[in-house]
Parts: C-alpha cells; structure tokens; sequence
C-alpha cells in the first residue's frame, strides 16, 4: 500500500523551494490554490450529479414500481452523501492553501539535476533490495526496488514494485518511480496502481504519471528535512494530492526484527481526496520507511526484513 506551491527555477534550487513553501502570496495577487480547490469542487460537484442521473436511468429499467421508488430514493440519497464528500474534500485542499500558501504549483523539472541512483539516508533505494512489512491486520507488503529506470519528463527514474497480500491473495500491484535531485532530496515522478480481487483488476485508482494530463511530480523525502515542512508528495487534481508533513527528526522506533532504532523522521501523510484519513510514517536513517501507523483504523505495518 499505500503516501507532497511553488516556483521552482531548477531542481538544484530545491532548498530555496522548501525555505519559501510557506510564504503567503503577495498582496492582490491570485490565488491559484485556493481557485484549483473552487474548481476542483465544481467538478466533483457535476461528477455527482452525472453519476446521480446514471443511477436514475438504472432506476427506469426496474419493473416493480415500489422497488423502482426505492431505487430512485437511494440516488438521491447517494447524491447527498457525494455533495457533502465533494464540501469536505474543498475544506481540506483550502486547509493545504493555508499552509503552503497560493502560488501554482509548477516544479520546473531540469532533467540534468535527476538521477536514478537514489542514496538518501531516510529513503535509501539500492537496486534489487526488497523490503517487507506485515501489518497487524494481516496485511504482507513487499517494496522491490527494481533495476529498471523509466524516462519521466526527460529523467530517467528508478522504478520500485510495491505489491500488497491479504491471506495470500494478491490485492494491489504498484509500479512507482522515483528520481534524486543534486541536492538529495528524493522526488516522486508517478505510479501505475492497480487493485486486485480474485486475481483479476479490478481498478486503476491513484496512477499518474509526471507530464500526463497535467501531473506533476512531488516530494517523497527531503534531503533536509525540518520540522513544520509541508509538502506536496504528488500532483493531480482529483486523481493524486498526497501531502506529507514533518514532525518529528528524533523517534525511536522497536521493530521486533531490528531492535529499537533512534533519530528517525516521522511524518504525517494525509490527502484532500480522503479527508478522513490520516497516517504517521516513520524513516530511519539507513533502513527508509520502517512504519506506517493508520490513525483511523489502528492498523500499523512493520519492517520485518531488509534483502539482500
């Protein structure tokens, strides 16, 4: 399983980016947050509505008058429940705009400063290591980081296999790539997500890809790090928003299989598209993410092996 405005001159100004995430925009200029989270509301709006007239022409087709009735009041009621999702996503991308400020968010990527070989100490990625995690809701995760790089936007990307298991059935298959800028700081260029029940696809949910249909990449782990940064992971409205701010540089973190490990980072991931959720990860220098901590469910996924 599964997960960061700005104006970007190069990936090598990467920290003058970050000193400046939070800077307002200046008096009377636009907004450009706060007008993508207006019209990212118009349009889950009017995808309510459509669906709303799908699902009473389904209605139509059902003979039994009491069952069509039914049928029609369920629309409506789904149609309510949309609306207020589409309300709550708005709160939360207007609550990212209060902390990033409201400059577009338009990272000029320079393929000349992209590599890779990503090496940083709190998202390491060696070639051919396979990383595993099992959760206490049965959940079995494996991370391959594959020697395969993918061009995005004019940089070649390391491409990493995320596979998820529950009971031993296959339920998601994630290829993600990933870039390291000069300056170290580890960028998250896209992922091609697929959802699995019964050995078959069932769904694409969350794939993007960096320069495709306006996608741009985002952060994934700072070279840097500080407390209070905030972050943009991914960027795709409607499809991508993942954000992730730092915490904490100073956790200890015991995994039954690696002791008690010190001076890691811990993060809290949220995204506008999921208002509810909320997650804290954990990454320890030269081991990367070690725990991910579900605050709504409780489930928590745990490093259990590193290999080779």
């Amino acid at each position: 399983m599964r997960k960061f405005p700005v104006d970007v001159i190069s990936a090598a100004c990467a920290l003058l980016f970050f000193n400046s995430v939070n800077a307002g925009v200046a008096a009377g200029a636009t907004n450009f947050c706060r007008q993508t989270s207006a019209a990212s509301l118009s349009s889950c709006q009017a995808g309510a509505q459509s669906d709303r007239w799908i699902a009473i022409a389904k209605c139509d087709n059902v003979s039994d008058a009491a069952e069509r009735k039914d049928c029609q009041t369920q629309a409506q009621s789904d149609l309510k429940d949309s609306l207020q999702s589409c309300n709550d996503q708005r709160a939360a991308r207007d609550a990212v705009c209060k902390q990033i400020g409201g400059s577009p968010y338009d990272p000029v990527i320079d393929p000349a400063n992209f590599s890779a070989t990503i090496t940083n100490q709190y998202l390491p990625m060696p070639p051919l290591t396979t990383f595993v995690y099992e959760s206490n809701f049965g959940e079995h995760n494996e991370v391959f980081v594959t020697n395969n790089t993918r061009n995005i936007l004019g940089a070649d990307c390391r491409e990493v296999r995320d596979t998820v298991k529950v009971n031993g059935d296959l339920t998601e298959d994630t290829l993600d790539w990933f870039c390291q800028d000069t300056g170290g700081n580890v960028w998250y260029f896209g992922e091609n997500a697929k959802q699995l029940a019964d050995g078959l696809i069932v769904g694409l949910e969350g794939s993007w890809t960096g320069g495709v249909d306006g996608a741009k990449p985002g952060i994934a782990m700072k070279a840097l790090p500080a407390v209070g940064d905030v972050y943009r992971q991914e960027y795709l409205p409607g499809v991508a928003e993942d954000m992730g701010e730092v915490l904490s540089l100073t956790e200890s973190v015991t995994l039954a299989n690696f002791g008690t490990l010190h001076n890691c980072l811990k993060t809290k991931d949220s995204s506008p598209l999921e208002p509810d959720a909320l997650e804290n990860k954990y990454y320890c220098p030269g081991k990367g993410l070690v725990r991910t901590h579900d605050l709504v469910t409780g489930e928590i996924s745990d490093l259990i092996s590193i290999s080779p």
